[in-house]
């Protein structure tokens, strides 16, 4: 097995991120389409620190957002894994599962398979007691991810994201919960 590949799904490999994987992610980023529940689309340079972040993460961390291919073709198709949410919330400190995936890749059921890969993950092995997932509230994709994934969403979990700002489309949210216990 490659050095950087920390999961693998029978579809997909989740593995750690190359030089060339900046170019797909940049060109992901600035999809509008693909950022449609973001506050906007990423320049070059905003993608390639977001990168440098995810990388900074799994090395301080032990898990993060791995680049994910297609294990077929080596395609590289997007990002998936556990972040742990930094900012301000009922809900925090915790460890969120997320997923970006380029237009192309999508309605394949990749981020579904790869999110379950990172669920298992962060409760096997970084023994995670529970992991949560959150979406702007029109974001309907990604929350039928996370009921596939066996997540929970309670409307009194609702927040407003504290990084966007009152009145934006965006800022209201839904949590999704999943338990160590649940799975």
């Amino acid at each position: 097995m490659d050095d950087d590949v920390w999961l693998r799904t029978p579809r997909l490999v989740l593995r750690g991120w190359r030089d060339a994987d900046r170019e797909p992610f940049a060109q992901l980023n600035a999809d509008p389409e693909v950022m449609a529940h973001f506050p906007a689309v990423l320049t070059r340079a905003e993608s390639d620190t977001r990168a440098d972040r995810i990388e900074a993460d799994l090395a301080e961390h032990g898990f993060g957002l791995w680049a994910l291919e297609v294990a077929a073709t080596g395609a590289f198709i997007g990002f998936a894994g556990l972040n742990p949410a930094r900012f301000p919330a009922h809900f925090t400190p915790a460890v969120e599962v997320g997923w970006r995936l380029a237009r192309h890749a999508w309605g394949y059921g990749y981020a579904t398979e790869a999110a379950r890969a990172a669920v298992a993950f962060g409760f096997d092995r970084c023994g995670t007691e529970e992991i949560v997932s959150f979406t702007s509230r029109t974001n309907v994709r990604s929350q039928a991810v996370m009921r596939r994934l066996g997540m929970r969403c309670d409307s009194a979990d609702d927040f407003d994201h504290p990084q966007l700002p009152a009145g934006h489309r965006l800022t209201p949210h839904v949590l999704y919960r999943l338990s160590a216990d649940d799975v």
